[in-house]
């Protein structure tokens, strides 16, 4: 852009990118200013059942921006969460930063509570946290403990670092359990405490700077 003259500082046109820029003070693109870049914000947003992490879907479903207020900025949810689960998702005005949290290697724990139908034992919880390979696919160490159970209904909180796709319904899939209802209550210290169904706040500036200083 620079080499097409497209540039500008304060009316004339660059001729070299080595320009040093304390700000974006009279700079232009096409002779129009350039807008500082937005503070990063971060919100909580629960999302409800029946709705699909996305701008459009073509099968006509309810998406998460139809549950959102008016008002917000542009936001991108940081991950998804299946069509029928429900629970905390993060939202971001920073493509930048939704990349780094989706990345395995980031390392944030994301906490889920299971409602499922079935018998499991707790050894057989615990075993997860060797990790384990179904139809291929291979699940890293997940963290799983029995809260209670009701009749031939349970309830499991399940901690990953992972998040595949439908990873907690497969594995527990695979020990015999049907989820009838599935909540992420938590993504790294955010939890869903508050919220309802459909609301979504801001956190804090400090909180968040906490949060930004403590990714690998």
């Amino acid at each position: 852009m620079i080499a097409e003259g497209r540039i500008a500082l304060n009316g004339e046109k660059l001729t070299t990118p080595a320009t040093l820029l304390e700000s974006l003070s009279g700079v232009s693109v096409d002779g129009k200013p350039v807008a500082p870049a937005a503070e990063t914000r971060l919100f909580r947003f629960y999302k409800p059942q029946s709705t699909i992490t996305a701008a459009h879907d073509p099968r006509g479903r309810p998406t998460i921006y139809e549950r959102l207020p008016a008002g917000l900025p542009r936001l991108m949810p940081v991950g998804r969460l299946d069509f029928m689960t429900e629970g905390l998702l993060l939202l971001t005005n920073d493509g930048e930063l939704k990349r780094q949290l989706e990345l395995p290697r980031t390392g944030v724990v994301r906490t889920y509570r299971a409602r499922a139908f079935g018998r499991v034992s707790q050894a057989q919880l615990e075993g997860l946290a060797d990790g384990i390979t179904i139809e291929g696919v291979h699940y890293g160490s997940i963290n799983a403990n029995l809260e209670r159970r009701t009749g031939s209904n349970c309830w499991i909180e399940m901690s990953l670092t992972e998040g595949k796709n439908r990873e907690v319904r497969r594995v527990l899939a695979h020990l015999g359990l049907q989820v009838s209802r599935l909540i992420r209550t938590a993504y790294g210290p955010f939890t869903i405490e508050g919220l309802d169904p459909g609301d979504v706040d801001e956190v804090g500036e400090a909180e968040f700077q906490a949060f930004r200083r403590s990714l690998k």
